[in-house]
């Protein structure tokens, strides 16, 4: 079957390998002159199905409404600057906020990122592949003694649902990372997640980007997607600035950009886009011996949403989030904000002024789950909308995306992640 891959982000790249894998004749189409050069280029380094609480729950209005109006605040939008589609998104959203919608969505997300986990873990030990990778765990840490002892509770749930956390108190977070020796006073206690792992998902798509052409798949890079010409319910061509491009099946796989292609379609996709940023910061020493100051273990600051992972001879600190539209332009200020994040927590990490800063457009559904499968016209499949947790899932994604487009039963429940669900 010939297959047409829109998007070679980290979810797109995946999925063309996966595809190639199966016997697939893949060809993948993005405007940028590389892979994972938008969303999948520097984001928190994290694969973390310890994370799988969707935004949407009983606590988030009551958050939000704490942060309205603030600038320094985890995440900012602008209720009343005209914008339908961030209105229609928070209708959605706020239905998804109840407890019965939240445990169904906890249970769909942590499938697909355990998945996706185990998918990884095979792909290495059978290719090798190299990314930066930590298999320590992640470390989540917490300020505050009530949601402390919320998380701690919660812990309880994610172990049985096959995520293990071990309740860490003050007294031992310097003894799992010594780099938060000389900020522990300021912290109650830890979870850590100890399957977790991190590593640079730019590494990684350029590396299955090589093993994905060694089977054969192409890349178009530098070529604009203009529009998909419907014929009857199929998709009967791919319009770019390049030309027009025929196939047996296509995979919408552009992250925040996939609702605009959907909607000249005749349907709607609720993908609204959440811009996150990080900084990445050169550690004090050239070997990762010679930065005792930044962390092995990748640690989450769950009051500031901040998280941080070391990358081989860089620190990569990310979080925040802004819902201001598809406008792609970093503002300082939310750089910033991450920056003095990063060097009140690992104060000698490095020269906090040399780090680079990024944002990027994460693709956000209002019930935190992605849309993995067929789509309303027989020939479109869908791999979009995995929001802050792309890197968790892709590989998972990917394979299950390859088996159902190869009729293969997939190895997971699937219906969660239906365009009709």
């Amino acid at each position: 079957m010939n297959v047409l891959v829109l998007g070679a982000g980290v979810v797109g790249t995946t999925t063309a390998y996966f595809l190639a894998r199966a016997g697939h004749a893949v060809t993948v189409i993005d405007r940028q002159p590389g892979v994972a050069l938008e969303t999948s280029f520097a984001n928190g380094g994290q694969i973390s199905p310890s994370h799988a609480i969707p935004w949407a729950n009983p606590d988030t209005l009551p958050q939000a409404l704490r942060w309205l109006g603030r600038d320094d605040a985890p995440l900012v939008f602008r209720p009343f600057r005209y914008d339908p589609a961030l209105w229609a998104w928070l209708l959605r959203f706020l239905r998804n906020c109840t407890p019965g919608r939240t445990a169904i969505n906890i249970d769909r997300t942590v499938r697909i990122a355990l998945y996706s986990r185990d998918v990884l873990r095979a792909l290495r030990a059978e290719t090798g592949i190299r990314y930066d990778s930590l298999s320590k765990g992640i470390l989540h840490v917490f300020r505050n003694q009530q949601a402390f002892d919320e998380h701690c509770k919660g812990a309880e749930v994610m172990s049985r649902a096959g995520l293990p956390q071990t309740v860490i108190a003050r007294a031992g977070l310097a003894t799992v990372e010594p780099a938060l020796s000389a900020v522990s006073d300021a912290l109650v206690g830890g979870l850590l997640a100890t399957e977790d792992e991190s590593g640079d998902v730019h590494k990684f798509t350029r590396a299955i980007a090589a093993l994905a052409e060694g089977l054969g798949v192409t890349f178009r890079f530098g070529e604009t997607i203009l529009g998909l010409d419907r014929d009857g319910d199929r998709i009967g061509a791919v319009v770019t600035d390049k030309g027009r491009h025929t196939a047996d099946a296509v995979v919408l796989a552009l992250g925040s950009f996939s609702p605009g292609l959907a909607r000249t379609l005749g349907f709607r996709l609720p993908i609204y886009p959440a811009k996150g940023y990080s900084i990445t910061l050169p550690l004090a020493g050239p070997e990762q011996a010679d930065a005792p100051g930044a962390p092995m273990v990748s640690v989450t600051d769950d009051e500031r949403k901040i998280v941080s992972s070391r990358l081989g001879d860089r620190l990569r600190v990310a979080g925040t989030a802004e819902l201001a539209g598809w406008d792609p332009t970093l503002r300082p200020a939310r750089a910033d904000l991450i920056r003095r994040h990063a060097a009140d927590l690992f104060p000698l990490a490095g020269d906090y002024a040399t780090a680079v800063p990024w944002c990027g457009l994460r693709p956000k559904t209002p019930d935190s789950v992605p849309y993995i499968g067929a789509s309303p016209l027989k020939n479109l499949w869908l791999n979009t909308g995995h929001g802050t947790l792309g890197w968790t899932m892709a590989a998972g994604s990917g394979h299950l995306l390859a088996d159902l487009i190869s009729g293969k039963a997939p190895e997971i429940d699937v219906s969660g992640y239906r365009f009709d669900r």
